[in-house]
């Protein structure tokens, strides 16, 4: 039974001095092209919620460090054993080694408590509503991103009112490379939502991509897709000044100036992110231009700043 892989992981990366998983995924290729260690696994590998299960992982990584010892000796050794044979082999002291594994996990953990504080806040969310009964309409939602129990220390809550009530989700907020994940679920309810949107950039004004779940009013279940916008707010309105659906014709941008978003030429702003809300599909697949959600992120990057005095 494999023990203690998160801390031989950061042993050896420390050792190898790969700073990144994908360092640590190209050294286990470097000895093995077909190798199964991948960036994938390795990510929940290093968070400790998961080992790897394939042998060939283990004699791999036994490859990597030049052991005489089995790979399944690196799967079921105690982590002293561990730490003292690797560093015997390469000659340098188990205390250093675990001096420079430690500075590297607390750079880690350092990095995702930059992301929870540049991500924190408030949002105001704008989508198309799902319900049958609202077909058209826009439905504003509230998100708030703070300290909490997720695998990179913060999580998000997600508050929707609709006439049949508070509907209120919360889950892990999960940052990476190529998006921003967050797999919301209802408190004590089935519903669930996820949504993907474009990675966070500085200042964090606004964030965009899509939402996923199911339509929570109307007649049948219907698994539903839409763009979703979500403007970051200076201040925290009041619960009872946050609604729902939004009745036809709503300017998003008189909506964001009642909650202290004042954007210049509201007209134009309208026009954009109404352009953006309800693009279709292109040839059956959805996908969002960059440059489409570039343009928005200029717009209110340029008017955080211009407030952020």
């Amino acid at each position: 039974m494999a023990q203690h892989v998160a801390q031989k992981l950061r042993l050896t990366s420390a050792l190898l001095g790969t700073v990144t998983r994908k360092d640590l995924a190209a050294a286990f290729r470097a000895v093995d092209p077909k190798t199964a260690f991948d960036l994938g696994r390795a990510d929940k590998w290093l968070q400790g919620r998961a080992r790897p299960r394939q042998v060939s992982v283990y004699e791999d990584w036994a490859k990597l460090l030049e052991l005489e010892q089995p790979g399944a000796w690196i799967a079921e050794s105690d982590l002293p054993s561990f730490t003292a044979a690797i560093a015997a082999r390469h000659g340098i002291g188990s205390a250093e080694l675990e001096r420079r594994a430690g500075v590297q996990f607390e750079a880690s953990a350092h990095d995702d408590k930059s992301v929870g504080q540049a991500l924190a806040g408030t949002y105001a969310c704008y989508s198309r509503a799902w319900s049958p009964y609202r077909r058209g309409q826009l439905i504003r939602g509230r998100l708030s991103i703070g300290a909490g129990p997720g695998v990179h220390g913060f999580s998000a809550i997600y508050r929707e009112t609709l006439p049949t009530g508070q509907l209120q989700l919360g889950g892990p907020v999960t940052p990476a490379k190529r998006s921003l994940y967050l797999h919301l679920r209802e408190v004590g309810g089935e519903a669930q939502f996820f949504l993907c949107l474009f990675p966070h950039t500085q200042p964090v004004s606004v964030l965009g991509g899509y939402m996923c779940g199911t339509a929570i009013i109307g007649p049948e279940a219907q698994p539903s897709i839409t763009r979703i916008l979500l403007v970051r707010l200076r201040d925290t309105p009041a619960a009872e000044q946050w609604g729902g659906y939004l009745p036809p014709g709503t300017s998003i941008a008189a909506d964001l100036a009642s909650l202290g978003i004042v954007i210049e030429h509201p007209e134009t702003v309208d026009r954009q992110l109404g352009q953006f809300l309800s693009a279709d599909s292109d040839g059956g697949v959805n996908q969002i231009p960059p440059a489409e959600f570039r343009a928005i992120l200029d717009v209110f990057d340029r008017h955080w700043l211009q407030h952020a005095g």
